[in-house]
């Protein structure tokens, strides 16, 4: 590094003061999405990463702190502390000298009026980890909590889901996910797009039916044909919901398709790019719902974009079937953990119950509305088995008239499906999804 980019670069005290903040805001049960926009432009960057390098640590890291002080200091210097004891005892992620984790540490909280006469305290602490930090680190090593860096009732959870497979899940949750794109082929062709990248330099494969997977991540604007439409950011396994909602059938205007519960629109965008089919986008959030539209837009697509609770259809629905529906519902978002480190921390084990009750409202509220021998395809970003598997298998308890058909079932984060289907993804893998497609029988 030169010296001009070097003077130019972000003050890691900086970074890292932010960093405790995000860190405190997950702790008070702050959304990371939410904290990282007040994040000063220039640091943001460097602040997600520290910030999701913590969150990957934090288990370990709070049980270290733990055995470090006594009585809790306040919220921010917690979090710090966790921020620094992230950074010295893990091999992954952002690398910097122990002492200059440990100085910029204490310049952070001396940057701040309110905190500056702890910095002395939270010197000690660091130095003390240093000293100590084998046998520190050996006295948590049998908390499952400091070994998984995830809460003990998501471990118990997995553990009752999948005993021989729930060690690796906890594992690809701490492990960042590649970046996945979905190619608009009505804009471009795969193989085209595949062959842009090559002339830009920039190393990537194939994935699915209409993914490319980069070799590394780039940031959006400098993604070839972005801005045109010819791409947008989407997982692997959130891009099957489009093929199995649509395969074995020409869809042609005037066939009806319900996308519920669409914000951002991803999947709604993927409907239209492979169909002609006339698409409803729903969304009970209006912040969101625009979020479908702006996304639809630069797409050079078109849906009719509904602000409305799915599970209320009296207060929109036309009263004509739809051919398909697509039921992404609200989940605890447990598959997508490598993508978003806070979810963890943020979620409670009585929320599981809570998104079954509404997941199950939804389906009994959308499966009328579906014509006989139309198509549903129930999907979550969840790895829980009480938001997937359990959830359809009561479903079909109750309705005669629905026909399970083949799919992937539960999708594990990094890895192929639970069933053992669904191997052709790149190093790096998709996210932890579930999927079942039900068809209604026939009058």
């Amino acid at each position: 590094m030169n010296e001009s980019s070097r003077s130019s670069a972000p003050a890691l005290a900086d970074q890292l003061l932010h960093t405790a903040r995000c860190v405190a805001a997950v702790a008070r049960g702050q959304s990371l999405s939410d904290a990282l926009p007040a994040v000063p432009d220039a640091l943001r960057p460097g602040v997600q990463a520290l910030t999701f390098h913590t969150l990957r640590h934090l288990g370990l890291a709070r049980a270290v702190a733990t055995r470090l002080v006594q009585r809790g200091p306040e919220p921010l210097v917690h979090a710090l502390l966790c921020t620094a004891i992230a950074l010295l005892s893990a091999d992954d992620g952002p690398r910097y000298a122990e002492h200059t984790v440990v100085d910029q540490a204490v310049a952070a909280l001396r940057r701040q009026r309110r905190t500056e006469r702890q910095a002395g305290f939270l010197n000690a602490c660091l130095r003390r980890f240093l000293r100590e930090r084998a046998t520190l680190l050996a006295a948590v090593r049998d908390d499952p909590v400091a070994r998984f860096n995830h809460p003990l009732w998501w471990i118990e959870r997995l553990r009752r889901d999948y005993p021989g497979q729930w060690e690796a899940i906890l594992a690809a949750d701490n492990a960042a996910g590649p970046m996945t794109l979905r190619v608009n082929r009505r804009r471009v062709s795969r193989d085209e797009y595949l062959e842009t990248l090559a002339r830009a330099g920039v190393a990537a494969s194939a994935v699915g039916e209409d993914g490319v997977v980069l070799a590394k991540a780039l940031p959006v604007g400098e993604l070839p044909g972005f801005a045109q439409g010819q791409v947008s950011v989407q997982d692997a396994a959130a891009q099957l919901a489009a093929q199995l909602l649509l395969e074995g059938r020409e869809w042609r205007p005037g066939d009806r398709v319900l996308d519920a519960c669409a914000a951002p629109g991803g999947k709604t965008a993927h409907l239209l790019e492979r169909s002609d089919a006339d698409v409803i986008a729903l969304d009970v959030d209006a912040q969101r719902a625009r979020r479908i539209t702006d996304t639809l837009q630069r797409l050079g697509l078109q849906a009719k974009v509904l602000v409305a609770d799915a599970a209320n259809p009296g207060g929109w629905w036309d009263g004509k079937p739809f051919d398909a529906i697509l039921l992404d519902a609200p989940c605890s978002a447990a598959g997508i953990v490598r993508r978003h480190p806070d979810v963890r921390w943020l979620r409670r084990d009585s929320d599981i119950a809570a998104l079954v009750s509404i997941q199950k409202a939804l389906l009994e509220a959308l499966w009328p509305l579906l014509k006989p021998g139309g198509r549903l395809v129930y999907a979550t970003c969840s790895v829980f088995k009480a938001e997937g598997e359990d959830q359809v298998q009561a479903f079909l308890s109750r309705h005669t008239d629905a026909r399970r058909q083949p799919g992937p079932g539960h999708l594990l984060p990094g890895r192929a499906s639970a069933e053992g289907d669904f191997n052709d993804n790149a190093p790096g893998g998709h996210d932890g999804f579930y999927y079942a497609r039900i068809d209604k029988a026939p009058l």
